[in-house]
C-alpha cells in the first residue's frame, strides 16, 4: 500500500509561513497526506528559527523539520534541537553540535515510521564534514524496521545533490534538495526506488532574489556598499513534492511537484516576529 508524503521547500519568513497557514490543511487533505517534511533554516526573518515559529509549523500540519547552515542563526532554537524528536540539524556538524542528526517520527494516520536527516553539502558551503561519511553512520544507526527513510540534502552544487541521490538510490524514500531556493525540473523516481529532486524551491516570496527584497539586492550588487537583504513580499509560492512511498518496503512509486501561489503580504519588508533585516550576503 502507498502513503503520501509531501516534502516542502525552503520557507522564508513570514511570507513563507503564511503560505503554510493558509495551504497546508487544505494539501494534506486533498491529497490524503500521511507525513510532511518541511526545511525551516530561513523561516525566522529570512534566516534561522525561533522556537515560536517551529511551534506554529508543527500546529499548521508538518511533521518534521530540516535545517541547513543557518542551523544555530537564532541561538534560542538550541534547546529546541536538544529536546524535539521532530527536528534535526546537519548529520554531518562537528558530532559535539547541539541537535539530533536523525530522527524517526510517525506518519499521521497509519502509524508508520519514518526517518528524517538532513546533510551539508560541501562545494561553495565551507569547511563541513563529508555529507558521504555522516549519511553511512546514520543509515547504520536508524532501526532496519524503519523502511521509510527520508533525506534533505543542503547543497550549493546540483552536482552534489544528483549525487547523493544516485548514492542512496534503493537505500532512501525520497532524497530531495534544498538551498538554492529555485525549483528544479528533474523530478524522478531512480531505478531502485528512490524519489529524487535536486531541489524543491523555496516557499516564499519568488518577486525578490532568493526571498530578498530585490532593490536591496540589487543596490549591494550594483554599488559594493552594504545593505540590509530584508523579506520580500510579492508572489509568494508553496513548492515542494508529494511522493507516493510503499510503506512496506519503502520505496518510491511516484513523484508530483506542487507549486501553489499564495496571497501577497502587507505590513514591514522585514518579518515581524524577528524585526531583524540580515545584512548583505546572508541569504
Amino acid at each position: 500500500m502507498s502513503i503520501n508524503i509531501l516534502c516542502v521547500g525552503d520557507v522564508v519568513g513570514r511570507p513563507g509561513r503564511v503560505l503554510l497557514a493558509d495551504h497546508l490543511p487544505e494539501l494534506i487533505a486533498s491529497h490524503n497526506l500521511e507525513l510532511v517534511v518541511c526545511n525551516a533554516e530561513n523561516a525566522a526573518g529570512g534566516s534561522g528559527l525561533t522556537p515560536q515559529i517551529f511551534t506554529k509549523l508543527l500546529r499548521y500540519g508538518v511533521d518534521a523539520v530540516t535545517l541547513g547552515d543557518h542551523v544555530y542563526r537564532k541561538r534560542e532554537i538550541i534547546e529546541v534541537l536538544e529536546t524535539s524528536d521532530r527536528i534535526v540539524r546537519p548529520a554531518n556538524l562537528p558530532t559535539p553540535a547541539a541537535g539530533k542528526r536523525w530522527t524517526v517520527v510517525q506518519t499521521k494516520t497509519s502509524g508508520h515510521e519514518a526517518s528524517v536527516t538532513c546533510l551539508l553539502g560541501q562545494l561553495f558551503m565551507g569547511s563541513n564534514n563529508s555529507p558521504w561519511e555522516a549519511v553511512e553512520k546514520a543509515f547504520r544507526e536508524i532501526p532496519e524496521s524503519v523502511r521509510i527513510r527520508i533525506v534533505d540534502m543542503h547543497a550549493e552544487a546540483s552536482s552534489e545533490k544528483i549525487a547523493m541521490g544516485w548514492n542512496l538510490n534503493g537505500r532512501a524514500s525520497i532524497v530531495f534538495g534544498t538551498h538554492t531556493h529555485v525549483p528544479t525540473a528533474d523530478a524522478c523516481v531512480l531505478d531502485k526506488g528512490t524519489a529524487f529532486v535536486s531541489d524543491l524551491g523555496m516557499t516564499g516570496p519568488y518577486d525578490g532574489v532568493l526571498g530578498r527584497r530585490k532593490d536591496r539586492v540589487l543596490s549591494a550588487l550594483t554599488t559594493g556598499m552594504p545593505a540590509h537583504f530584508e523579506v520580500a513580499r510579492g508572489d509568494p509560492r508553496l513548492c515542494g513534492v508529494v511522493v507516493g512511498v510503499d510503506e512496506m518496503t519503502g520505496r518510491a512509486e511516484s513523484i508530483e511537484r506542487v507549486e501553489i501561489r499564495g496571497r501577497v503580504q502587507t505590513g514591514p519588508a522585514y518579518d515581524t516576529d524577528d524585526g531583524r533585516a540580515q545584512p548583505a550576503g546572508r541569504f
